[in-house]
């Protein structure tokens, strides 16, 4: 799998760090997140699938 997140959609409610904190990292200045790496560990999926589903701006790609 595969993620991606929007830096034009994304509001930094920081839902997505809070489900996957080893996936997910956010912007020292404005709290925007962005993926530590595009490919994501099996170990790691279902929690980002959950982090995709819980953004209200539906800023995260999985592909």
């Amino acid at each position: 799998m595969k993620v991606k997140v929007d830096p034009e959609r994304c509001q930094g409610h920081t839902l997505c760090a809070m489900a996957a904190p080893d996936v997910f990292e956010l912007s020292d200045i404005d709290g925007h997140a962005s993926a530590v790496s595009e490919s994501v560990s099996a170990e790691h999926e279902e929690k980002v699938r959950e982090a995709a589903h819980s953004c209200p701006e539906q800023a995260i790609s999985l592909f």
